[in-house]
């Protein structure tokens, strides 16, 4: 079964457009996590223009007091800011992701060899704390070899050109890169790291309830996938409950 992990910037995102505290993040989560989600995912950025560090705490709350066994999964460029946050928040998983502060969304993965100098005492960092560490990944077969090597425990399949393509053609085109890239995953961590089988794949960003059944069947071993924009727009026809149910039957 691949987890959903459901992103709650977008919530955040409506809530900070007034000076009021709804919709509440904390209490969207419950519901999300009522109806079956598997975890929750955030990615607070320096200027808080949604997630703020707030509410990580306050999920941090949530998440070990009532639903212990769900997962949390913090998403952001490895700051030390950033880093600092992680550890007194302490989440089953951080992503690294090689935004920039000014974009809007994630929008392309890590080049690893040209950032190992900032990747590599990242991830050790993380590792002692014993936070499990995800890296945000283009669909290049190249890549997982290189997430290993740096001691990544997973990949996150950076699924924007997939999820983004509104001609079968070129969804196909995406879709068989995404599958390439799963399957040097497994090699690689099964390389880098004897005896411990594959390195672990993630994906997310723009998937729905349309593309997300094909990407599950191309990588039927898919971890994880983390969505929020779309989970979101759902919402607001089927309710927050209701579109999680429908995301965890395309999970399946």
């Amino acid at each position: 079964m691949t987890h959903l992990s459901v992103n709650l910037n977008a919530v955040a995102m409506l809530r900070n457009r007034r000076s009021v505290p709804w919709p509440s993040v904390t209490g969207i989560a419950r519901i999300a996590l009522d109806a079956g989600a598997d975890g929750i995912t955030v990615h607070p950025r320096p200027d808080e223009r949604h997630i703020r560090r707030t509410d990580v705490f306050e999920l941090v709350t949530l998440l070990r007091q009532d639903y212990p066994g769900r997962e949390f999964n913090i998403e952001g460029y490895p700051t030390e800011d950033f880093l600092t946050l992680v550890e007194r928040a302490a989440p089953d998983q951080v992503t690294f992701v090689p935004d920039d502060p000014l974009q809007s969304t994630s929008d392309h993965g890590w080049n690893i060899e040209a950032n190992r100098a900032v990747l590599t005492p990242a991830i050790e960092r993380m590792k002692k704390a014993g936070i499990r560490v995800s890296l945000f990944i283009n669909a290049d077969p190249a890549a997982p070899a290189a997430a290993a090597n740096v001691g990544a425990d997973r990949v996150e399949l950076y699924t924007g050109p997939y999820g983004g393509s509104l001609k079968p053609e070129v969804q196909a085109v995406h879709l068989d890169a995404l599958r390439e890239t799963a399957d040097a995953a497994r090699a690689a961590g099964h390389n880098a790291r004897p005896g411990q089988g594959g390195l672990l794949v993630n994906a997310g960003h723009d998937l729905n309830l349309v593309n997300l059944p094909p990407l599950k069947h191309a990588i039927p071993d898919l971890a994880e996938v983390s969505i929020g924009h779309a989970i979101t727009a759902d919402a607001l026809i089927y309710g927050m409950a209701e579109t999680v149910r429908h995301y965890k039957i395309a999970c399946a």
